[in-house]
């Protein structure tokens, strides 16, 4: 159980972003805090300065957890996208379309300008950002422009280039006047890669000239000077550092790193797509003491991007690969991808510096969180060995799938499909089918259908090239049933020629869940083994689901009238007759002429409404 008094008290004092999660797992609210502790501790405080939003949503607050970053900028900008990726009940009032300032150098023209701009175009500039602080972008490009003397006009050059005098900006020594041909094309750039190193963060240079210039004012009385010098040097740290949350230079990519203690480790992985960093993901895993560092990568980057969908063009990692894997994985990886994928180990810059928040935050998970994961990869993952070990079968499970029929004295038939992936359910697979073939209660005709719509439906998206989740076989059924269900099953994929394990989901007395049938015996799990939680889980996910498909239509049917059967009666119409004869027995007697009284209603639809109720007497 997730104690949140005692994680309160774990949590760093470090700029980041915090996700609250209720007692379903789902993510609720995503926020930034400058720091983590004590942003996050005030939710659990007094209610009393509350907003009515937040005192809604504590209560549902069941865990959560966070990412470090280096900065409060950092936070935020991991905080839009994982809003944007969640979509978090709480936090719709933030989903508008305000855009934050980024700093643009147009490194594509022959004499560049830099100015801020909102929009970022594929235009080949370098921008910088985004930024929060819209007086702080404002005032460092000012800056800028004073520290070095970049043109601020829009002129075409050098297509312009002696058909003006130079403006004012030249005059006070803010400007070279490329416009006049006093400067050439790349004695201009030497002053824009000055400027672009100093948005980079690589201003030690210049600050130092600015603290040497105020303190020069200083000595010489000139208090005013220094101290709009000192408030540039601020106001410069506090907004020229690059963005990693959003390194467009980066593109899409994995950052890998990892945190072990004795055989334990933890890996994280960092996801960086479009530019921006989407989301991670924590992965446990066991290796011998005298196993290297990275021996654990190398295993990992197989057992991971082997069976993953989607595969990064660059995969950045904390360790180098065995070498003797690193060319395989290379060449697989590539074929998988259809294009290069490289793996890099970065020594300094942007990249390095990502694989150390990755490695910082792994750290952190490890030590606070590691005894919740391994419990977690328990209950879903060891769940699914447990079952596999059970049934005795040799492959390893990782997707299963289990259906249901639900109805009413045989009324609207329905049949359901859940899917569980590694122990956790896969909502998105999910799949509702209404029984089109049988006729009343009849549950082995109805699994017969609904597995050949399933198999039918994978090898037509098959064929035609799709790539979609149904095309994915389990790797074993479960039937909520016994022998019956199970055959079933087993006849439809024996018509298909496809072996694939099916066992039937038993309950008691008490309709709850007691164990499997499994090659015509029933096998016993322990109750209180992970095996037996995820097996009722699993049972009472497909029950739910059938049943809340099959309520549905039997409200939808309840709601329909036999007016909608009639051609010709639309809603408008509809209304309008029950108004005026309040009940379809009053409709059913009333002839032409009384239909007519309706102010809506015509001779022909009044005529399908009398035939519609007397066919019988106009056939005669």
């Amino acid at each position: 159980m997730f104690d949140i008094s005692e994680e309160l008290k774990k949590l760093p004092q470090k700029p980041g972003v915090y996700l609250m999660k209720n007692e379903n797992g789902e993510i609720i609210y995503v926020g930034k805090a400058i720091n983590l502790k004590n942003r996050v501790r005030q939710y659990f405080q007094s209610s009393k300065n509350q907003t009515a939003k937040t005192r809604a949503m504590v209560p549902q607050i069941v865990e959560f957890e966070y990412i470090v970053t280096d900065s409060e900028l950092e936070a935020l900008i991991l905080e839009c996208n994982l809003i944007k990726q969640y979509e978090p009940y709480y936090n719709i009032m933030l989903k508008d379309d305000k855009t934050y300032p980024y700093i643009k150098v147009t490194i594509q023209e022959d004499f560049p300008r830099i100015f801020i701009t909102r929009r970022m175009d594929k235009d080949k500039a370098k921008y910088y950002g985004p930024y929060t602080d819209v007086l702080a972008v404002k005032e460092t490009v000012e800056t800028l422009h004073k520290l070095f003397p970049i043109r601020k006009c829009k002129k075409n050059l050098p297509k312009e280039i002696g058909k003006e005098r130079p403006c004012l900006n030249h005059h006070i020594g803010q400007c070279l006047a490329p416009c006049s041909g006093k400067i050439t094309s790349q004695e201009y750039k030497e002053f824009i890669k000055d400027a672009m190193d100093f948005l980079e963060g690589k201003h030690e240079g210049i600050r130092k000239k600015m603290e040497e210039e105020m303190a020069e004012a200083a000595e010489n009385m000139e208090f005013e000077k220094a101290a709009s010098l000192r408030d540039k040097i601020r106001s410069v740290q506090s907004i020229a550092q690059k963005q990693k949350m959003a390194n467009i230079s980066v593109g899409d990519a994995d950052v890998v790193a990892m945190a072990r203690a004795f055989h334990e480790c933890l890996v994280q992985v960092f996801f960086i797509r479009g530019g921006k960093m989407t989301g991670r993901e924590n992965f446990t895993m066991t290796a011998p003491e005298e196993q290297s560092r990275s021996e654990i990568l190398t295993a990992f980057v197989q057992q991971f991007y082997t069976g993953t969908a989607y595969i990064p063009r660059e995969i950045i990692l904390q360790e180098d690969l065995v070498f003797e894997e690193k060319e395989l994985l290379t060449q697989y990886l590539s074929e998988k991808k259809g294009g290069k994928v490289t793996f890099i180990v970065p020594l300094k810059g942007e990249k390095q510096k990502l694989v150390e928040l990755a490695h910082k935050n792994a750290m952190l998970i490890f030590e606070q969180f590691g005894e919740k994961l391994r419990k977690e990869e328990q209950r879903t993952k060891g769940a699914m060995e447990e079952l596999r070990q059970v049934l005795g079968l040799s492959q390893r499970l990782q997707r299963v799938e289990a259906y249901d029929i639900s109805n009413t004295q045989g009324f609207e038939s329905v049949g359901s499909m859940v899917v569980f992936e590694d122990g956790k359910a896969k909502n998105s697979d999910y799949r509702k089918f209404r029984i089109k073939t049988v006729v009343g209660a009849n549950d082995y005709a109805s699994m017969k259908e609904v597995i050949t719509r399933r198999l039918n439906h994978a090898l037509r998206e098959k064929a035609e090239g799709n790539t979609s989740s149904f095309t994915r076989l389990p790797d074993l059924i479960f039937m909520d049933g016994g022998k019956i269900q199970v055959r079933a099953a087993q006849e439809v994929l024996a018509s298909f020629g496809m072996d694939i394990p099916v066992c039937g989901m038993i309950k008691d007395d008490r309709h709850r869940t007691r164990g499997l049938l499994f090659e015509g015996e029933e096998i016993k799990i322990p109750f209180t083994s992970e095996g037996f939680r995820l097996l009722t889980r699993i049972q009472d996910e497909v029950h739910r689901f059938a049943i809340t498909y099959h309520r549905k239509l039997r409200q939808e049917k309840a709601l329909h009238s036999v007016l909608d059967d009639i051609k010709g009666i639309g809603e408008i119409r509809r209304k309008a007759l029950m108004r005026h004869f309040g009940s379809i027995e009053e409709i059913a007697q009333a002839e032409v002429a009384d239909l007519l009284e309706v102010e809506e209603m015509n001779i022909p639809s009044s005529e399908q409404v009398y035939a519609f109720f007397h066919q019988d007497e106009l056939q005669n």
